[in-house]
């Protein structure tokens, strides 16, 4: 027979969820029988709390049990019988950890984290057996830095946990910054098995080649002769280095097409590299070229286009 289940959470009826889930954590955690071994009253008690946040940690039987729609156990009672309680009529019957109905769940790997694993209640049945716990291990999480060549090739990478214990990482094709991978069965080992281990992936920044939204960018520096005759000049790929064609004319700002040479998508498609021309003088001006700019710059001045 369930009791009040604000009272047994201590919260006031006014709580908010986020009050009413703290508190639901505090308890758990304190009467959690893995933490209490052979303590009958601290079981009994976790099983109330839970009982209790079955009904008020979920929205919809919270409205219903608030208005007297159903009892503390979960079922529905005629508004206003009996005296109009708003506990209704409460028969006996075993404790289960999702009650009578379905609500919400209560994830106790999230709430105790690595005080408890991956545990959580097993069925409880009829007459009030507690049932066993799932002792799966609990889940560990690490962070891995790649490359970008990484994210185009794919690549297999290695990864040392704290434990000692190191595993292989395939990275896909296409992988994202940020994307997380799951690796099963690879997380702490535990009674009913290990849990997992969930690698969060970084990629380095690049000296040559950056993303802009689904496209690889590069600087192609062209000199000034090239940029005005045209010609052939050597562009990094991450593939190698490749010769391309610099149309006469060519200014900073235009782009070369690069097809096949970008980033992968997730099915190991790949894009293009979009290389954008920079005009680049040579580091020492001589001269003969100082006083052919003079001459041009007196005989045919020109504004630059704004872009």
């Amino acid at each position: 027979m369930a009791g009040d289940p604000y009272q047994e959470l201590g919260v006031a009826r006014g709580a908010s969820a986020d009050e009413v889930r703290k508190a639901f954590r505090k308890l758990a955690k304190k009467h959690h029988p893995d933490t209490n071994p052979g303590d009958k009253a601290s079981e009994e008690k976790f099983k109330r709390v839970s009982a209790a946040f079955d009904i008020i940690g979920d929205p919809d039987k919270r409205k219903k049990f608030d208005a007297g729609e159903i009892d503390a156990d979960g079922r529905e009672t005629m508004r206003g019988f009996g005296g109009g309680s708003p506990f209704g009529q409460q028969g006996g019957g075993g404790w289960s950890p999702r009650g009578q109905a379905e609500g919400p769940e209560i994830d106790l790997s999230e709430l105790f984290g690595d005080i408890l694993g991956r545990g959580r209640p097993g069925g409880g049945g009829q007459g009030g057996g507690f049932g066993g716990f799932s002792q799966r291990g609990a889940d560990v999480r690490a962070r891995l830095e790649i490359d970008l060549e990484d994210t185009i090739h794919g690549a297999k990478k290695r990864i040392a946990f704290s434990d000692g214990r190191t595993i292989d990482v395939s990275i896909p094709k296409g992988a994202e910054e940020g994307q997380t991978l799951r690796l099963k069965g690879q997380g702490s080992p535990g009674r009913s098995g290990p849990g997992d281990a969930f690698i969060e992936m970084t990629i380095r920044p690049h000296a040559i080649f950056r993303r802009e939204g689904d496209k690889l960018v590069m600087d192609l520096p062209v000199s000034v002769p090239d940029a005005i005759l045209g010609g052939k000049v050597q562009a990094p790929t991450p593939d190698g280095p490749v010769n391309v064609t610099v149309h006469k004319g060519a200014n900073t700002g235009s782009s070369l097409r690069l097809k096949g040479r970008g980033l992968s998508d997730s099915h190991g498609k790949r894009g293009d590299l979009l290389a954008r021309i920079v005009l680049m003088l040579p580091e020492t001006i001589d001269p003969e070229l100082e006083a052919f700019a003079e001459k041009w710059r007196a005989e045919r001045p020109y504004t630059p286009r704004r872009r």
